[in-house]
């Protein structure tokens, strides 16, 4: 993730120690307590160009060109989020207010952000995607996975990922969001489209491919020729799966290997068990659910089978407008049965996880420097002090950005 937000400050050219760090996250159980987060109680962790070189307790810190003074404040690995969509122009903010209110509203939700989408310019698509990752790493993303989906054109869903791509590595073509309403009487049509020119143009912009397999959207049969599709051309799956209803997505998603399965709210015995044995992530979305007043995804189901989980934002403009994982944390830990180190847990390393990545999430000798110092003794206080601006900075691949 890059963002054109400039830097607060840059480190000095050489090693650094951050020490007097109170608590300290690794997720290395090695290096720490032995619990997944592997903590470390008043710690310090020594960077080197873009990497970690050293943690471990701060009385036994290497000598290092320079110094920054924790002041008995947590760090935790900067937090990796794996599932937005910042590609758009627009405002739903008359469909949330009237949904918050117990009104009706008949405008056109994901059609909406298509028709601004398709009309703005590419300037004004920079700049939203530009402003919504530096608002996210103002407080402590700095891994951040993005996608197309507002498009729905050959056209205008390869300039999206083409924009998404000058801003972050983690890009997913979302062609298959949902059938647009050119092509509403025939929707093999649009599946054609989107496993064959469309997939064409977009496929050498993303990494991965995504597809909404859901009841109003892409059924199995379809969501599995798409992701076969991407597939074929070197693009690793991931779903939106029963989010809205039971369904096939999340078996699918197993059974094709996709790096995660998002959503995850309702889920029979077999989905779990599915998730439980194999690769895939379980992404859970509680901004979503906060946003649309749905039921929540019960992480502790998931956990307590033996599945991954990881936490994102879905940032997007209609069912979850916000970039905030912290707030994330708070509503997971309150409301999805997950507990605080659960949760950072997988906002930092489930993450990670769904992403396929092992250089990021984590604190320990040769991941990448990212990291946020909290205005606080503790991690925990992500959960215990919701809603307040805890990360007071952060570093990205070793460089102290906010």
């Amino acid at each position: 993730m890059t963002t054109t937000a400039p830097a607060a400050s840059t480190a000095s050219a050489g090693t650094t120690a951050i020490t007097n760090i109170a608590a300290l996250v690794t997720n290395d159980p090695s290096l720490g307590d032995g619990t997944p987060i592997g903590l470390i109680q008043d710690a310090a962790v020594v960077i080197d160009g873009d990497r970690v070189a050293w943690v471990g307790e701060s009385s036994k810190a290497p000598a290092t060109d320079n110094a920054v003074d924790a002041g008995g404040r947590a760090v935790i690995p900067g937090f990796v989020d794996s599932h937005s969509h910042l590609v758009f122009a627009g405002d739903r903010t008359q469909e949330f207010n009237a949904r918050m209110s117990g009104r009706a509203y008949s405008a056109g939700g994901i059609r909406t952000t298509v028709a601004a989408t398709r009309a703005a310019t590419d300037a004004q698509l920079d700049a939203n995607v530009a402003r919504y990752l530096a608002e996210a790493l103002r407080q402590g993303t700095t891994t951040m996975e993005t996608k197309s989906g507002y498009g729905l054109t050959v056209e205008d869903e390869a300039r999206a990922l083409r924009i998404a791509r000058e801003h972050t590595d983690e890009v997913t073509y979302l062609g298959a969001h949902i059938v647009p309403p050119d092509h509403a009487d025939d929707p093999a049509a649009y599946v054609d489209l989107v496993t064959g020119p469309m997939l064409d143009a977009c496929a050498p912009y993303a990494r991965w491919i995504d597809v909404f397999c859901e009841e109003g959207a892409f059924d199995g049969d379809q969501a599995r020729a798409i992701l076969t599709a991407g597939r074929a051309k070197g693009l690793i799956p991931r779903v939106h799966a029963n989010q809205l209803s039971y369904g096939p997505g999340v078996r699918l998603a197993v059974e094709l290997g996709a790096a995660s399965a998002d959503h995850c709210t309702r889920l029979t015995d077999a989905d779990v068990d599915a998730l439980a044995h194999g690769s895939t992530v379980a992404t859970l979305l509680p901004g979503a659910e906060f946003s649309t007043r749905a039921d929540w995804p019960d992480a502790r189901r998931l956990l307590d089978a033996g599945a991954i989980v990881a936490l994102s934002t879905d940032c997007n403009p209609g069912s979850s407008f916000t970039s905030s994982m912290p707030f994330c944390v708070a509503l997971a830990v309150r409301d999805m049965g997950l507990t605080p180190d659960e949760a950072v847990w997988s906002a930092t390393a489930g993450g990670a996880a769904a992403l396929r990545r092992s250089d990021v999430g984590r604190l320990a000798p040769g991941a990448r420097a990212d990291l946020a110092l909290l205005d606080a003794p503790s991690h925990v206080h992500l959960a215990y002090r919701p809603g307040v601006p805890l990360v007071s900075a952060v570093w990205r691949r070793g460089r102290r950005v906010h």
